[in-house]
């Protein structure tokens, strides 16, 4: 027997080509994942905020058909329409509906749905999902004026002029 201390076991710095591949192929992997779930909750926060509703006037038939005679038939042949063109409804309740000379018809108790429409008629009548009454007794809206939407906290929401060198 010799007295000579075993062969030391020589061991390689490289590694097989195939474990190499595979580590470099995790390393790749896990840095796409991370760039991935960094980007995620940034695109998905964008679909995820609620647009902003969409209420604006949307026609004005300010010279009702017919004479001024102050009857309710004529009165209600002028009127607003408001139009909601977003996908949720909107709680109208404290809104305004004015013309320049200061006439204010205020909402009550009123939501208008999401992609809908409500008509304002200067007369009287009973309150309906797509049609509200002033209850007024004489014209509003003038052959040159101006219609104003105000929400419940007075910040003008949209505006309709209209007549001579104004914009419908």
């Amino acid at each position: 027997m010799s007295d000579s201390a075993p062969a030391p076991v020589r061991t390689s710095a490289r590694v097989p080509a195939s474990v190499s591949s595979r580590r470099l192929a995790a390393a790749v992997l896990a840095a796409g994942a991370l760039i991935g779930a960094a980007a995620l909750p940034a695109s998905a926060a964008d679909h995820a905020r609620p647009q902003r509703q969409q209420v604006q006037i949307s026609h004005v038939r300010f010279d009702a058909p017919g004479r001024d005679d102050r009857d309710n038939r004529t009165l209600n042949k002028e009127w607003v329409e408001i139009t909601n063109s977003g996908r949720h409804g909107v709680n109208l309740n404290g809104w305004t509906l004015s013309d320049e000379r200061g006439h204010t018809y205020t909402f009550h108790h009123y939501r208008l749905d999401g992609r809908s429409t409500v008509r304002v008629h200067t007369g009287r009548g009973h309150d309906t999902r797509r049609d509200v009454y002033q209850d007024r007794r004489r014209e509003v809206w003038d052959k040159r004026d101006t219609a104003t939407l105000r929400n419940d906290r007075g910040h003008r929401v949209d505006s309709v002029s209209w007549g001579r060198g104004r914009h419908h």
